[in-house]
């Protein structure tokens, strides 16, 4: 289209009404019944001004409207009878010329428009303001709606009186939907938002809460197994004991929880510095060799580069490797073997955590980093805890430009490996 559709409703009233020139049934009497008012008189559009405004107009314009294939253009009548029908108009509404010419154009409102006196209401408009617009429903012949957006432009001749009306109509339905399925979509996640929001400050609250009475209970039991409270038996020993480690766990969940919401919410700093990776690895194999004592695990440490320097914050990364030998540990059958390892290439420090223990399916290898995931977790499992520490770990590993990934075989056992930038 060489001219912009909108450019139709400024051009003068002779042209506009070029568009009705060649209609066979443009001096066809209007339709009786077809009126929005059966009092409203009907004139012969052949007997009017806008036949003879229409005969005079031009053959190009005529041809450029009648091309026209995306817009609905049309003329209308003073009463608001149709006078001319583009290929546009009968694509989108579903009427030829020779049914829809002499109509009144209300046929395309739904009923209660219709009662509620709408399209004339939108022509007297037009008439006193010179155009009216709108965006809203229309109907096609087969009965079905569509969203539309209408432009009503007053045509009146040389002494300014009033000989019809050109009409625009674009077929917007599609983009409403799409405008509709993003509004959606937004509240949605705007819904999301608020209940991760409300999820994380609970979440805090929660272990803030809990953390007072478990360190109180951790207390307590300290000061019965001193014997402050009294000679205390092997047997309550041994129930003080359950009590205390039971505490602990749960002081761990507490703070998995508390890291997790921190980290929710972006209230966790990093202090980032060259760190030694091999001083990393000792300090945590040693907080890390009674629970494999515990469990017949060998825990050994194989590095054989001792120039692995990081950049990252010591307290994170020592947190990291800590929680990836408990899993490993945890996972790992009497008898099995967990082995850390450190590397170097050009631009990466490498901390590599591998065991000898259950493995993990190929399709699982991501979804084990997710919040509150745990494989293999059921009733009667032994693996204890809530399935953040993968999720923290990576979260934290990422946070330090740097990453957290598995490799992993089932029955033989997986190797996870933390990234990090390395110090120049």
């Amino acid at each position: 289209m060489l001219v912009p559709i909108d450019a139709s409703v400024h051009l003068p009233a002779r042209a506009l009404m070029a568009a009705a020139e060649n209609h066979s049934h443009s001096n066809r009497p209007p339709r009786s019944g077809n009126t929005p008012s059966e009092g409203t008189p009907i004139i012969p559009i052949a007997n009017t001004r806008l036949a003879e405004t229409i005969k005079h107009g031009g053959r190009i314009y005529q041809l450029m409207v009648e091309s026209v294939r995306d817009y609905a253009i049309f003329v209308l009548d003073p009463n608001g009878h149709v006078a001319s029908w583009n290929h546009g108009a009968e694509r989108m509404k579903g009427y030829s010329s020779d049914e829809i010419i002499g109509q009144h154009f209300s046929v395309f409102y739904p009923r209660e428009a219709i009662e509620s006196g709408h399209p004339q209401h939108e022509l007297e408009i037009a008439a006193r303001d010179g155009t009216f617009e709108e965006d809203a429903y229309r109907l096609r012949k087969d009965g079905s709606l569509f969203w539309a957006s209408v432009v009503i432009t007053a045509v009146r001749d040389e002494n300014d009186n009033l000989i019809g009306f050109a009409k625009v109509t674009r077929d917007l339905t599609e983009r409403r939907n799409a405008e509709q399925r993003a509004l959606a979509d937004a509240r949605r996640l705007a819904e999301s938002e608020a209940a991760n929001v409300a999820k994380t400050e609970f979440l805090a609250a929660m272990s803030h809460e809990l953390r007072t009475p478990l360190n109180a209970i951790g207390g307590y039991a300290e000061l019965l197994t001193l014997g402050l409270g009294g000679p205390v038996s092997s047997q309550q020993a041994d129930y003080l004991d359950r009590i205390r480690r039971s505490q602990q766990h749960l002081m761990g969940i507490i703070s998995d929880l508390l890291n997790f919401s921190r980290i929710e919410t972006g209230q966790i700093t990093y202090d980032i510095a060259p760190i030694s990776l091999l001083h990393v690895i000792e300090a945590a194999a040693k907080l890390a060799e009674p629970q494999a004592e515990a469990k017949g695990v060998s825990l050994a440490i194989d590095v054989a580069e001792t120039g692995c320097i990081a950049l990252g914050d010591r307290t994170k990364v020592d947190q990291i490797l800590l929680n990836l030998l408990s899993n490993a540990i945890k996972f790992t059958m009497p008898k099995g073997t967990v082995k850390v390892q450190c590397g170097v290439s050009a631009n990466v420090a490498s901390i590599n955590v591998i065991d000898t223990g259950v493995g993990i399916p190929g399709d699982k290898l991501e979804t084990i980093f997710e919040p509150f995931v745990q494989l293999g977790r059921s009733l009667s499992s032994a693996h204890e805890g809530m399935g953040l520490g993968l999720a923290i770990s990576r979260d934290l590993a990422r946070a330090m430009n740097g990453d957290l990934s598995v490799r992993s075989t089932v029955g033989a056992g997986s190797t996870f490996t933390l990234n990090l930038p390395r110090a120049q």
